[in-house]
């Protein structure tokens, strides 16, 4: 599967260099004094301090090597792995990118993660069962469209969110000529196929007129090429560095790193697991003659290969009051009830003890 084109002259693999607006993440998780004693009062909070697999007076070997879906890029990099690590004792490293080419690089060899989180099952379907044999719901998100402040458009923006100017009129003026447009690629990254997604149901919704959904995209839903797609875990720094009017954003995201956001309403945001048939009638054909169906928006976890004691200890932590508090109170996200799915057999029995039901 083909790398997703960058503007910013990267390759497309792992999370980007430092952003604009908040502070920069590398790969490897690190934390100060002050993120340190964060991390502590969220788990004193939670309650997770006398979990199992907390550090006494000595440090675990090894290191949890986690790969997800570009999005959470801040969250795990700022909150989660070094929660993680006060938590444990284990050490966190991670790489943020689509979660297809993710899946991609791990059935190819070259990545091994010993944790796999994505934006919906999919991507963790595809490694069944040489990798994989399960996965775990636990956290859902709506598509939302952020937008840059001091665009030229930023007073209809804000008229827009605020419903004081109709929502059909945030399509109108994205395809308006000149409009810079950010997403991501829909062939390797759900969320540019959520957004894809988004713009046929409102399409349908509004009673827009045909052909709008090619307008704002400039051309083909699916083409890698079009100037508009950037990486994911860039695209929000193009945007607060000016060079965007709009973006698509997950909220979680919207709300991780302050961005201006247009809400949507639940029958075209995928964000309603109640609404699952209508988001299915949005459809997109990928590389490789592939057709993808609009899905409510869930993120899904689970072990690559032969876990470590390390990436055990990291999904349950996720799954953890602990981990899931941080999902919530500074990811943005809407807590589900941890479900698996799959051979629930295959899951560690520590991993186990956090599902519902």
């Amino acid at each position: 599967m083909g790398r997703v084109a960058r503007r910013d002259g990267g390759s497309g693999r792992g999370a980007g260099p430092g952003r604009a607006g908040p502070p920069p993440y590398s790969g490897r998780a690190r934390w100060g004094a002050g993120l340190g004693a964060l991390a502590l009062a969220v788990l004193a909070a939670a309650g997770c301090g006398s979990s199992p697999g907390t550090a006494g007076s000595g440090h675990p070997a090894g290191t949890a090597d986690v790969a997800y879906a570009g999005s959470l890029a801040y969250l795990n990099e700022k909150f989660v792995g070094p929660a993680f690590a006060r938590a444990t004792g284990y050490a966190y490293q991670g790489r943020g990118a689509g979660s297809d080419a993710l899946s991609a690089e791990i059935a190819a060899g070259e990545i091994s993660p010993g944790v796999f989180i994505s934006v919906g099952p999919g991507p963790i379907t595809a490694l069944e069962p040489k990798f994989t044999r399960w996965y775990i719901q636990y956290a859902a998100t709506s598509i939302v469209v952020a937008y840059n402040p001091h665009s030229k458009y930023a007073s209809q923006f804000r008229a827009i969110a605020a419903g004081r100017e109709p929502l059909r009129d945030l399509f109108t003026l994205m395809e308006r000529p000149g409009f810079l447009l950010g997403r991501t690629d829909p062939n390797i990254d759900p969320q540019g196929r959520a957004f894809v997604y988004m713009l046929e149901l409102a399409q349908a919704a509004y009673h827009l007129p045909a052909g709008t959904v090619t307008r704002i995209l400039r051309g083909p839903a699916a083409s890698s090429s079009s100037s508009q797609i950037f990486d994911e875990t860039s695209l929000d720094s193009h945007l607060q560095a000016g060079q965007l009017d709009a973006a698509s954003a997950f909220l979680s995201q919207a709300i991780q790193l302050h961005l201006p956001y247009i809400p949507l309403p639940p029958a075209i945001n995928l964000g309603d697991a109640a609404l699952a048939a209508r988001y299915h009638t949005a459809s997109i054909t990928i590389a490789g003659n592939v057709t993808k169906h609009g899905e409510p928006l869930v993120l899904d976890i689970t072990l690559i290969g032969k876990p470590s004691p390390a990436a055990r200890a990291y999904v349950r932590f996720v799954l953890s009051p602990a981990g899931r508090e941080l999902y919530s109170r500074r990811g943005g996200y809407a807590l589900l009830t941890p479900t698996a799915s799959g051979d629930r057999a295959a899951i560690p029995a520590a991993i186990r003890g956090e599902l519902g039901g």
